[in-house]
């Protein structure tokens, strides 16, 4: 079986990944109590699917331990086995790393802590927390579809119904899992229960563009964010929200303040002890925000988790 192993740069805790997951409701992820985390879904290829299992060795204190990932790749309702160093197991292991944040440097992190008793305050409260992302832009693009103006518990159950009826079922360390439609296989879907003829429409026009390599997570990333918030506009049913929804949590973009996030621009706002009008000053908040440079969109993470978790416990 393919393996990958990644040594991550700065603090990092697969079982934060895992615990966060648990609580995302478009995962549907449920955890069995082993410390491996299992994940299915379409590769960047827009064609064949990946299933994964992650752990994390142990490692002294005050180090991120390296997590090793073992992995099949199918392509055509098959199992392919990509040679080591081949563009297909390269890209495979990009994509995991991705998910996971871990194609970044995260080193100078921890530093941040020193200037901002806020971020200070995060990174103690969630330890090796790292925005833990859809598996990519094309799949975040298809939840911010799916899940427009109903509530988000529907929209989960309309994915998860997607996978496990239309996508590819792959099994991961024991486990059966369903991948999410790889676009070629959604754009064939015509009827989506639970979802109107314009929302099916739409999830067609993105399968399209991912196939047209528009949603490529690379070339989002290394544009200008307003470049690529501008391109991702041009989607049908893809507004500010979703854009930015695509460019930070589909293709891992570790620094843009999100300015179309009311619940970021609360939690900042409370945060920072502001009055009850600063959450709705989004140039002061993106000042505020530019000190967290160069992870404005690692720290907005960790201010939506918080006030999320807040809001579960009654907080």
């Amino acid at each position: 079986m393919p393996a990958a192993s990644f040594t991550p740069k700065g603090p990092f805790s697969l079982a934060a990944s895992t615990r966060f997951l648990e609580g995302f409701t478009p995962a549907s992820y449920d955890h069995a109590p082993d410390g491996v985390l299992r994940l299915a879904f379409p590769a960047d290829d827009g064609e064949s699917v990946i299933g994964c299992a992650l752990r994390q060795k142990e490692a002294a204190a005050g180090a991120a331990g390296t997590v090793h990932a073992e992995y099949t790749l199918h392509g055509d309702g098959k199992a392919i086995e990509p040679a080591a160093g081949s563009t297909a197991a390269e890209a495979a292991r990009a994509q995991i790393a991705r998910i996971l944040s871990l194609d970044v440097d995260a080193t100078g992190f921890s530093a941040l802590a020193g200037t901002d008793p806020v971020v200070a305050g995060l990174q103690a409260e969630f330890p090796g927390l790292r925005p833990v992302l859809f598996h990519s832009p094309y799949e975040a693009a298809a939840w911010t579809i799916i899940g427009n103006r109903i509530r988000r518990t529907q929209a989960a159950r309309i994915k998860a119904r997607l996978a496990e009826e239309h996508g590819q079922a792959v099994h991961v360390a024991g486990r059966r899992m369903h991948a999410f439609p790889a676009p070629a296989q959604l754009r064939r879907i015509n009827d989506i229960p639970g979802l109107t003829d314009i929302k099916t429409e739409r999830l067609h026009t993105l399968a399209d563009a991912a196939l047209d390599g528009r949603l490529d997570a690379t070339q989002l990333r290394d544009q200008p964010a307003e470049f690529a918030l501008t391109d991702l506009k041009e989607l049908p049913g893809i507004g500010p929200f979703s854009a930015e929804l695509i460019l930070i949590r589909g293709a891992g973009h570790p620094d843009v303040f999100p300015r179309a996030e009311p619940r970021v621009h609360q939690a900042t706002a409370a945060a920072y002890g502001l009055d009850a009008n600063a959450a709705d000053d989004t140039t002061r908040l993106a000042a505020i925000a530019d000190s967290w440079r160069p992870y404005r969109s690692w720290v907005a993470f960790l201010l939506r988790v918080r006030a999320q978790d807040q809001v579960a416990s009654g907080g």
